[in-house]
């Protein structure tokens, strides 16, 4: 494990190195009142907080009830690519923002890039980050400099109702093979059921799968981005999912849709491909099916373990914030003590798998899992949280990617556009988009 994440940190050194080239003229705030980590705050002060994730409400709440010196006001925002990422930055723009928001460690590199962020180094210490999961941390150290303080991690998982699957006689499967022949048995045994759902609306699921195949889209070398989607590993998964498409093995609805939760009401979609936290998502959206459910790692190409990460949350302080030190405090809370751990928790609806490892048995105990029959889901997280494929890196234009992306992944139909033709789109547009921003890239 220690040589995994030493190539991680490898990686990330080369995207540091090209997002110096960024962040040199982006400026890290003007908060000289408030750095250096032996500054904290003195006196009552009210921060806001942007966010979305399930249970943020209730963390804010037990926050506020246990302190005095610091108060915080929240604000439920849209989930980052269903518009929150575009108010956040629109509030940057006005300079309005509030002082801490949520950000997916996908999304960090573009906020950062633009200017948008201070860097937090000063309050977020050494001592602090080594509570964390290395690889969390390295997702938002860039450029050299402490960007966020990261919340959790998010590897893969397999959601399916065991119920059906004992039904139709169906094995969990742990190769993408056997992915193939379940989901042919599925259809075979209700012409109405799929054993999954691909997401059009959802570039991320589709970059985690290529993660988990090794995949490498972006690296830096020295001053030069080099971008690559057609890799070997990229054009298996898209020709994978292609098929199961083509074939009809799988659904195509938009992730989280009234469409994609009515037919997993009905039992028409028995499967789902996600992360840690959607455990919390499923338990929170299907109360009706308590203990039809289980987890299964996910199925990888050779049946060994291996992940890619889905989502991730990192918070992080806006450029315009007059109270870094506060909103760092807080942050830290959220994701490093027990209390904030066990407050997100224990609304029920989280399953958030804490980048701090001395957390995760207070998130197990604090999570019920009588929803899935009393499986030990922390566990398999932990599992597939070790075997998170190192290699990958985020870009700076996360979000031109992911939108080209989605953009074409609407328009896929069966004889016309595919998978991969919205790959190379948003290939194209991703090194339009360094070009255009003075950088030197290849791919």
């Amino acid at each position: 494990m220690t040589r995994s994440w030493s190539r991680t940190s490898r990686v990330i050194a080369g995207t540091a190195t090209a997002l110096a080239v960024l962040t040199a003229c982006g400026g890290s705030g003007d908060d000289t009142a408030n750095t250096g980590a032996a500054n904290k705050p003195n006196g009552p002060v009210t921060l806001t907080f942007w966010g979305w994730a399930k249970g943020s409400k209730d963390v804010v709440d037990a926050f506020n009830a246990s302190h005095t010196d610091i108060q915080v006001k929240f604000e439920e925002i849209p989930s980052g690519t269903a518009g929150g990422y575009a108010k956040i930055s629109n509030a940057v723009k006005a300079g309005n923002a509030p002082d801490l928001v949520s950000i997916e460690y996908s999304s960090l590199p573009e906020f950062v890039s633009s200017g948008a962020l201070q860097d937090i180094g000063g309050e977020f210490t050494e001592a602090d980050r080594a509570k964390l999961l290395p690889q969390t941390v390295e997702l938002t150290t860039l450029g050299g400099k402490s960007w966020a303080v990261p919340f959790d991690a998010a590897p893969q998982a397999f959601f399916y109702r065991k119920d059906l699957f004992a039904k139709y006689k169906v094995q969990v499967p742990t190769t993408w093979d056997e992915f193939k022949k379940a989901a042919e048995q599925v259809k075979k045994a209700d012409a109405k059921a799929r054993i999954a759902t691909f997401f059009p609306d959802d570039p991320t699921t589709f970059e985690a799968m290529a993660w988990q195949a090794g995949a490498q889209w972006f690296k830096a070398e020295n001053d030069t981005w080099k971008i690559n989607t057609t890799d070997a590993a990229t054009t298996k998964v898209a020709t994978y999912w292609q098929g199961l498409l083509d074939a009809g093995l799988v659904h195509k609805n938009a992730s989280f849709s009234p469409e994609w939760t009515g037919s997993l009401k009905n039992g028409t979609t028995i499967g789902y491909l996600g992360a840690s936290w959607g455990a919390g998502v499923l338990k929170g959206t299907l109360p009706e099916q308590n203990g039809k459910w289980a987890v299964a790692p996910m199925p990888s190409w050779d049946g060994k373990p291996a992940s890619g990460m889905l989502g991730g949350t990192s918070f992080a302080v806006t450029k315009d914030s007059k109270q870094k030190a506060a909103a760092v405090t807080f942050a830290e809370w959220m994701s490093t003590t027990e209390a904030g751990v066990k407050a997100r928790i224990a609304s029920g609806t989280s399953s958030a798998f804490p980048a701090a490892a001395a957390l995760r048995p207070v998130a197990k105990k604090a999570f019920d899992a009588s929803y899935y029959g009393g499986q030990d889901i922390y566990a398999l997280f932990e599992a597939a949280g070790t075997s998170i494929s190192p290699n990958w890196a985020w870009g700076p234009t996360t979000g031109t990617t992911n939108t080209t992306i989605k953009d074409h992944f609407g328009k896929i139909t069966q004889g016309g556009p595919g998978i991969t033709d919205a790959v190379k789109a948003g290939h194209d547009a991703t090194v339009a988009e360094l070009t255009k921003r003075g950088l030197k890239v290849e791919g």
